[in-house]
């Protein structure tokens, strides 16, 4: 007959192999045939075609039902694809002026464009692997037209990976920037830094940008101290109802800063602002 300990530890071994199996599970992807991901795709960019003129009408809500469509026939494991259409998505929320469904659209085509370029540098780093252990009598088979072929298609990718990361930012930093509020503003700021190191900006977007980060750091600013004040009063009137009753209030306890040490003591003066 097995202990209580072994089938304490049976039972951890089992709970750990279903957990690793449901892990699995989630990072499979199930894809389409080749055949069908082609009918899907086109099928998916002729929506998006539709969704681009509604746009250029000005038919913003139709272009979103529109684009959401596209979404709902591209396969979900084409990231390139879906951080497109939720970036246009993005867009059409902004002239909506619904800046909160503008961030959201615009942060989801960002992680997507992210996932993709991890797995390409996932990619990159197997086949150097793989390159170092073979032998090099694979270099036989015209190795030099390949590699400049793949650097090249490589290249464009990266290209227009960095084109919709570009436009998916400047939409985000905008939404933030109209949202307002410390967080959001901090948010816009950090946006507009990532774009003003990217090299694909038109002289247009890099004027934006550079307006941005002058006028974002005092209005971030504000908005901090504005908050805290904010958040200090209610701290204040959550500790006056709690020293009430001992007929006390917040002003009777100072922070002094000590200079020469720069840390805080608290004073305490029972005749200062007494709780009525």
């Amino acid at each position: 007959m097995a202990s209580r300990s072994e089938k304490f530890a049976r039972k951890a071994a089992d709970k750990d192999a279903s957990s690793l199996m449901s892990q699995k599970d989630e990072e499979e992807v199930l894809k389409f045939s080749p055949e069908e991901e082609a009918l899907l795709l086109s099928k998916s960019n002729a929506q998006k075609t539709s969704a681009n003129e509604l746009f250029a009408k000005s038919s913003f809500q139709d272009a979103i039902e529109t684009y959401d469509q596209a979404l709902a026939t591209c396969p979900n494991y084409l990231d390139f694809e879906i951080a497109v259409l939720k970036s246009n998505i993005a867009a059409c929320h902004l002239k909506l002026e619904d800046w909160k469904e503008a961030v959201k659209a615009a942060t989801t085509a960002l992680d997507g464009l992210d996932k993709l370029q991890g797995q390409g540098q996932d990619k990159v780093e197997k086949k150097e692997e793989v390159e170092g252990e073979e032998e090099a009598d694979e270099e036989i088979v015209s190795e030099g037209a390949t590699k400049a072929e793949d650097t090249s298609a490589k290249g464009k990718r990266e290209a227009d990976i960095e084109r919709i990361r570009g436009k998916a930012l400047m939409r985000r930093g905008k939404a933030r920037s109209e949202l307002g509020g410390w967080s959001n503003l901090q948010g816009a700021e950090e946006d507009y830094k990532t774009l003003s190191n990217m090299q694909n900006l038109s002289v247009a977007d890099r004027k934006t940008v550079n307006l941005q980060l002058r006028t974002l750091p005092p209005r971030t600013k504000a908005a901090q101290e504005k908050e805290m004040g904010e958040m200090m009063g209610k701290l204040k009137g959550l500790g006056n109802s709690i020293l009430k009753p001992f007929g006390l209030s917040t002003d009777n306890f100072q922070m002094v800063k000590d200079e020469k040490t720069g840390g805080y003591s608290m004073n305490f003066n029972q005749g200062a602002g007494s709780a009525s």
